[in-house]
């Protein structure tokens, strides 16, 4: 089956196919296509700031905004709040030896983050992954006020990241396209990793300056992706009953110690 599963992920993963799609959905020709996309995935348009009339394509309406007040942001002096829609797929603890394990597969912390500086700070301390998929709010936001103290790129074609990417696929958490930002809060460190996936592999910043408020939009994905939050050691108390279930931006998902 993984066999399968895996050669089904390459063949998907085509540079040419993933052109094409990418072509498409940012044409106009793929503008009759809105509703029908809105309705298949059930998504609440009631919530989008544009009406479905007003996206010139599928891809302007993927990467929607929302009405203002849609996602309130909670204002808890040391809360976290979720930076995206989605699904929490998994939390834990990150190990000695730098690697997290989700779906029963090993992910590299130090390869996904690709810099042996930076990664070694976050021994012992806490992983999350969110899930968003193709009904979610695909605008990434700041889980903490503080200081944008690093940002990086890696990786080059992606494999899908749902819970049968994170099983089957080539340690997609570690090796997809993803871009990474560190923030310092409180005089701790918060690592953000947007890791895109299957078919379209964008991830665009939005948010340019040095200093960011918890809530405030930094960059927004084209389709498919998951964002990995590590948190140092002895910072970070998630909120209970969170793993395998839904989450909105802004919500608040634990607290950071003073």
């Amino acid at each position: 089956m993984k066999f399968f599963y895996r050669f089904f992920i390459d063949l998907t993963n085509h540079l040419y196919l993933s052109k094409l799609i990418r072509i498409f959905a940012t044409s106009k020709m793929s503008k009759p296509f809105i509703r029908s996309f809105a309705k298949t995935f059930n998504i609440n348009i009631q919530e989008s700031e544009k009406k479905l009339t007003e996206f010139q394509c599928l891809h302007d309406f993927f990467i929607r905004t929302l009405k203002k007040g849609s996602r309130p942001i909670n204002d808890e002096p040391n809360s976290v709040v979720s930076p995206v829609d989605g699904f929490i797929e998994d939390i834990g603890i990150i190990s000695e030896n730098k690697n997290i394990l989700v779906k029963g597969q090993i992910f590299s912390i130090k390869e996904m983050v690709g810099n042996e500086a930076v990664y070694g700070k976050y021994d012992g301390g806490i992983f999350m992954i969110i899930y968003l998929s193709p009904r979610d709010y695909h605008r990434i936001h700041s889980p903490v006020s503080g200081k944008v103290v690093s940002q990086w790129e890696l990786g080059g074609k992606s494999y899908p990241v749902n819970k049968w990417g994170l099983k089957y696929g080539r340690a997609p958490l570690a090796k997809n396209y993803r871009r990474i930002s560190e923030i310092k809060c409180n005089g701790k460190h918060v690592m953000i990793a947007k890791v895109g996936a299957l078919f379209i592999n964008t991830i665009t910043l939005t948010h340019k300056n040095d200093t960011v408020e918890k809530g405030e939009e930094i960059g927004y994905f084209s389709f498919g992706s998951t964002v990995v939050l590590l948190f140092e050691k002895g910072s970070f108390q998630p909120e209970e009953q969170l793993k395998n279930n839904l989450v909105k931006m802004g919500q608040k998902i634990g607290e950071l110690f003073q």
